[in-house]
């Protein structure tokens, strides 16, 4: 596959803000670690900055995880997750940015559910929504009919179920038409994951992606996959093939982690360890 010349090659003259800077929605007690991995995996897929939002109290939590990725702590409720006061800060802040992930960790405490609901028709970038972003999503889907920006879901089959309430096996059945749909529907694009994961777009247009290997189904493994794709967002892709790039990389990344650490042993890090390796052989190609 032959990648777009500014996702593997850099001019001379140049410094961080050319490309991008990705604002990452999640984290809440207990589910640092996906935030903290889809925040690492844009860096690694080329995004110049990247922000994570966080409830405010786990901030402290996070500096010590990332060292490269910059925090901004958000308002919270007593649970810990984050508050329908954050909305104005993250509108605020979204000014300074060209993409969001949400998602990754977020929880669908009630405040927060009434907070990306509310978040989503406001924001005027680019953003993919996964994780319990989704979830929350499924509460009430109507509200994509109100979103202006350009989105991406990347569901696995089960949150593809809960968003169009209908079985796993109906949805594993009928991937490709239920992606495309769906894509068409409510005008975004979806990821479909899985075996052979379906990408599709609002304008019928599908990628069947061929890359991955069953070790890739473990924890996280999702989280980096929505950096990637968020980070190519950033740089200024389209919806369609940043995510048709994002999901063959991170693919390509957790074959070649395979091949060293066998599928039964492969994490999540394996994955985002060999993305630079799966860039150059991109870029080889």
């Amino acid at each position: 596959m032959k990648f777009p010349s500014l996702l593997i090659k850099r001019k001379a003259e140049t410094h961080k803000g050319d490309y991008g800077h990705l604002l990452v929605i999640g984290g809440s007690p207990g589910l640092t670690g996906a935030a903290a991995l889809c925040s690492l995996s844009a860096l690694r897929a080329g995004a110049g900055l990247v922000t994570l939002g966080i409830p405010e109290s786990l901030n402290t939590i996070l500096e010590v995880k990332l060292t490269e990725v910059m925090t901004k702590p958000l308002l919270e409720t007593k649970e810990k997750t984050l508050s329908t006061e954050a909305l104005p800060q993250i509108l605020e802040f979204s000014k300074k940015i060209d993409a969001f992930a949400i998602g990754p960790g977020l929880s669908t405490a009630e405040e927060t559910t009434t907070l990306l609901l509310n978040l989503l028709p406001r924001i005027d970038k680019p953003a993919i929504l996964d994780a319990d972003g989704i979830n929350i999503l499924a509460r009430e889907i109507t509200v994509l009919k109100r979103t202006k920006s350009a989105l991406v879901l990347s569901p696995h089959p089960g949150e593809m179920a809960r968003l169009l309430k209908r079985d796993i096996s109906e949805i594993q059945k009928n991937r490709e038409k239920i992606a495309r749909d769906f894509a068409a529907e409510y005008r975004v694009t979806l990821v479909l994951k899985g075996y052979k994961t379906v990408v599709a777009d609002q304008k019928g247009d599908v990628y069947i992606n061929k890359t991955g290997n069953p070790g890739m189904a473990t924890a996280g493994s999702g989280d980096v996959l929505t950096g990637i794709i968020g980070a190519f967002l950033a740089q200024g892709l389209e919806s369609f093939p940043a995510a048709k790039f994002g999901v063959y990389l991170h693919g390509l990344a957790g074959d070649l982690a395979a091949k060293e650490k066998g599928e039964a042993s492969l994490i999540a890090t394996d994955i985002l360890r060999k993305l630079p390796e799966a860039f150059l052989s991109s870029s080889a190609k």
